[in-house]
């Protein structure tokens, strides 16, 4: 669910510090309160582009880097993106010399309408970089949460299940639903109203849809290059046998008409294979 070019700072920043809270369990003393753009992209079109939909960077007050992705793609290798993009983010900090104890963490939330990790059952999972004998967590700067949203169970029993189905279902949800899934969530229930596809116009939802058409199409022509290249692999692959099998039953004293009755071979084929081993 993409979000909307004019969306006033001012909201988007009390979303964003609420969702952080929320999904970080940040509370009293360690919640955010207020957070800095870096960079971030809300433009749908760009975003479809990027195939994510939310591309955000920001730091609090503590200078603690947070980047936000929703993915509605299900692109090979995104965990090594999230840690290439963490990296990256941190590694961006360092810009006067080796002043390397000023580094701040990095906490990259991924929001997913695919599945990262086919093996895990839960929806929500947390990563850290820990000591593998002692499992203590000495290397703190690097913190990755994934949400995949097909592994949710559409529940609403908690803040995180709230947002999980906003995520999912904020473009089919309309206003006289709102109060049933959100309750008293101010904060929520105005990002339903910000960022929910009603409010769009039809340009807007006529460009989005044909931004994300075209990559399911692009992803669909890859797809097809890919089988046809291994079916002219297998094609050449059964040709070199069938040659290799020629020239050994060649060797072997086997008329060129039985061969060519075996394999298939034509006898000009067969006999040009007899003039290169002779």
């Amino acid at each position: 669910m993409p979000l909307k070019e004019y969306l006033s700072p001012r909201k988007i920043k009390d979303i964003l510090i609420h969702f952080l809270n929320d999904i970080l369990g940040f509370t009293g003393l360690a919640a955010i309160h207020d957070v800095e753009f870096l960079a971030n992209i809300l433009d749908p079109e760009i975003a479809a582009k990027k195939q994510s939909i939310v591309d955000v960077l920001s730091k609090d007050s503590q200078g603690s880097r947070y980047i936000i992705e929703m993915q509605f793609t299900n692109t090979k290798g995104f965990e090594k993106h999230a840690q290439y993009y963490a990296a990256k983010a941190y590694s961006s900090q360092a810009d006067q010399g080796d002043d390397y104890y000023n580094l701040k963490e990095i906490i990259f939330i991924a929001v997913a309408d695919c599945i990262i990790f086919p093996d895990k059952a839960e929806y929500k999972s947390n990563h850290v970089i820990l000591d593998q004998n002692s499992f203590e967590h000495d290397l703190k700067d690097f913190y990755f949460v994934f949400i995949e949203l097909p592994k949710f169970k559409d529940q609403l029993e908690n803040i995180i299940e709230k947002w999980c189905y906003f995520f999912r279902y904020a473009a089919e949800t309309n206003e006289e639903d709102l109060d049933k899934i959100v309750g008293s969530d101010t904060i929520i229930k105005g990002a339903y109203k910000e960022m929910n596809k009603f409010n769009w116009s039809e340009e807007e939802l006529l460009a989005y849809e044909q931004m994300k058409k075209r990559i399911i199409d692009g992803m669909a022509a890859f797809a097809q290059k890919l089988n046809e290249g291994l079916r002219v692999g297998q094609e050449k692959g059964r040709q070199e046998e069938k040659i290799e099998v020629a020239k050994n039953s060649l060797k072997a004293g086997v008329s060129i008409d039985v061969i060519s009755e075996i394999n298939g071979l034509s006898v000009n084929d067969i006999k040009q294979l007899q003039e290169e081993i002779v």
